[in-house]
């Protein structure tokens, strides 16, 4: 497969969440977070659940109180996909789910508190082999930060998070990940760029505050995309203001785009003109959405007509053409057959399905 891309990617030190590697070499993982009160066990379980069907390597659940902590044992006893605990000031928290499992703790040391708070979360974190990630956002900058640069920038989020790294230096602790993020695009990519030379830690690649559906995915994209072309970035989230489960196939969706990561299908469709010869958008709908539980990664193109379809028909390891009256279908670059519109959405999913599982079938 053509990529334009010849990375050389940052190279940085190899960190483990539960058993997820990120950093070095392991592939960029895709992450999320729960929407869910944690207080409601079986609705946070269930959408963790639901997650990871679509892929997402590492989920992060709010711990606000001592009871969110109690829910996160009993949250984490039930799942197999590592957990992040999202904890702010409360050390209390922190060493409670260290004991329950926590698969990493997103806590910057700096709040804690007394130098005792920090030395005991560090201690346990050490002793249990437990990640930290710093977490540097533009909107919750200290305030002597806040007041020295007038506003946020990315000099001061890059400042903030050096605080917070110098914190665990001196207690030698170097299993620790950082984000630096801002809803504003160009800072984000530019505090990155600024800590990447910096440190060896992995980064975590996220624009916050995105926004909706589609424009947080259309800056999310471009954001993230400016930093992992330049070989930035170990674990990314995608922050939208909607069902968590769309910033997994997002996040894959921006890997794939980048050839970084393959997984799942990756649907090469004409946008639809008026030669096609069958309706492209619902037929492209209703593939996504049949095709959503499969992780293996293979190229379909659904082109309309045969002015661009063959081309690309044949160059994805399964392809259609709209024709007339029948529309030609492809394997690996051979025409294979013919299809009707009625049977189209039926025998493309045959296809995909017995490709990835060749003992497989539509039913099972």
């Amino acid at each position: 497969m053509f990529s334009p891309l010849n990375l050389t990617r940052r190279q940085s030190r190899k960190i483990y969440v539960g058993q997820v590697a990120v950093g070095g070499d392991a592939p960029i993982t895709v992450q999320s977070m729960t929407n869910t009160n944690t207080h409601q066990v079986e609705e946070t379980v269930a959408q963790i659940r639901a997650l990871q069907q679509v892929g997402a390597d590492i989920v992060r659940v709010s711990v606000p109180t001592l009871e969110a902590a109690d829910a996160f044992g009993k949250i984490k006893a039930a799942v197999n996909v590592p957990l992040v605990a999202d904890i702010h000031f409360d050390h209390h928290i922190a060493l409670k789910v260290l004991e329950l499992g926590v698969d990493c703790l997103r806590i910057n040391p700096g709040n804690i508190g007394r130098q005792n708070r920090v030395q005991a979360v560090i201690s346990s974190a050490k002793d249990k082999g437990v990640p930290i990630r710093i977490g540097v956002n533009a909107g919750s900058l200290e305030k002597d930060l806040q007041k020295k640069y007038g506003e946020p920038t990315a000099e001061a989020l890059v400042e903030s998070a050096l605080r917070h790294i110098d914190i665990l230096d001196k207690l030698n602790f170097f299993d620790f990940k950082v984000s630096l993020k801002a809803s504003e695009i160009f800072m984000t990519v530019a505090a990155y760029r600024q800590l990447a030379t910096q440190i060896e830690q992995p980064l975590h690649l996220g624009i916050t505050e995105a926004g909706g559906f589609r424009s947080g995915a259309v800056k999310s994209a471009i954001g993230l995309g400016m930093l992992l072309a330049e070989g930035i970035g170990d674990t990314i989230r995608v922050s939208l203001a909607a069902d968590p489960v769309e910033e997994i196939k997002v996040g894959f969706d921006i890997l794939k785009s980048l050839h970084l990561r393959q997984k799942g299908i990756n649907l090469i469709a004409c946008p639809s003109c008026s030669r096609q010869n069958f309706d492209v958008i619902k037929i492209v709908n209703e593939l996504e959405n049949r095709l959503e539980d499969i992780v293996q990664p293979l190229d379909v193109a659904v082109m309309g007509c045969v002015v661009n379809g063959p081309g690309e028909a044949r160059a994805a390891q399964i392809g259609i053409t709209g024709g007339t009256p029948h529309h030609l279908l492809y394997l690996n670059g051979k025409p294979v057959g013919k299809t009707n519109s009625e049977e189209l959405v039926d025998e493309l999913e045959r296809m995909i399905r017995t490709q990835i599982h060749p003992q497989a079938s539509i039913n099972n």
